[in-house]
């Protein structure tokens, strides 16, 4: 008796792995949306969306042309638009060229006048300034001054940075090794205690009226702005002036300075210094009270002053 083969089920096809991701299938199958496909497909057994008929022809022409028409014009336009500007703008620099001239021969004729100003001041002084004319003259500035005396450079540290932190930021000092004005102001007054007659920084004369100031980390002498190195020059006996300068307080701190944050220093007694006149000069003085005046207004003249010329 022969024996039966085995039936064997076939059963389902195995489940698609991406079957949990129908949504997904769905819309990568379908990218395009079936109203948009058949539009598509539509267009294009129509002849590819051109107009078939005479007037959308003419219609698409006259549209072509119309954008060609304001295109061309616009050109145009530009092209003639463009030598007028050109005009305006050779006039535009020509005018500034002009008015840049007059300013700098107004800038030349102050400085003459400045300059004018201060010679018949000088003179004025010298003539009238009595028995003591030459040392107001000296003290005021009015004359240039030559001599012995010392020669002394201040100078920042090296690798000084704009800016920065440390013992000496406060009080508005930003660096530490940066040369200030308030060091200057010291350097000075002890050069006039020391003894010096006259005193000048970077050629800029100083005297009893002269400012050091500071603005941002510029120093101003005068409202002039300096640059590092300061060299300072100041008349007098060189070697006891550069002696009495070192031993004296302000010689000491700017030591100290030199010493605690690197600013560079040198002092050397010369045989001979040449400094400048001021650049501008100020005489102020004061006028006893008429006679028979209140002591009240005696004080008051003695104490306000007035300027000479």
């Amino acid at each position: 008796m022969s024996q039966q083969p085995p039936v064997r089920s076939t059963g389902s096809p195995p489940p698609r792995p991406d079957a949990s991701m129908s949504l997904l299938t769905n819309v990568m199958d379908h990218a395009l949306d079936d109203g948009y496909a058949e539009a598509s497909a539509r267009r294009t057994a129509e002849g590819g969306g051109l107009p078939r008929t005479l007037r959308a022809k003419l219609g698409l022409a006259a549209g072509l042309v119309l954008a060609a028409a304001v295109v061309t014009l616009g050109a145009a336009q530009a092209q003639i638009s463009a030598p007028v500007v050109a005009k305006e703008r050779e006039e535009l620099i020509d005018r500034i060229e002009s008015e840049t001239t007059a300013a700098d021969k107004l800038e030349e004729r102050i400085e003459a006048l400045r300059t004018e100003v201060g010679e018949r001041q000088r003179k004025a002084l010298q003539e009238h300034g009595g028995d003591q004319g030459e040392l107001v003259a000296l003290l005021s500035g009015a004359t240039e001054v030559r001599g012995p005396g010392v020669k002394l450079v201040v100078d920042d540290a090296k690798d000084t940075e704009q800016g920065g932190d440390g013992p000496r930021e406060s009080s508005g000092f930003a660096d530490t090794g940066r040369v200030r004005d308030r060091d200057m102001q010291r350097v000075v007054n002890g050069l006039w205690q020391s003894g010096a007659e006259a005193v000048a920084i970077n050629g800029q004369r100083l005297t009893a009226l002269s400012a050091i100031r500071a603005a941002g980390d510029a120093i101003l002498v005068d409202n002039k702005p300096l640059v590092p190195p300061y060299t300072v020059l100041a008349v007098g006996d060189g070697k006891k002036l550069s002696t009495a300068f070192q031993d004296s307080p302000d010689g000491q701190y700017l030591h100290a300075l030199q010493e605690n944050f690197g600013i560079r220093t040198s002092i050397s007694d010369q045989g001979e210094v040449r400094l400048p006149a001021a650049s501008s000069l100020i005489v102020r003085t004061a006028e006893p009270s008429p006679a028979g005046a209140g002591t009240d207004a005696g004080r008051g003249a003695a104490d306000t002053g007035k300027g000479t010329s």
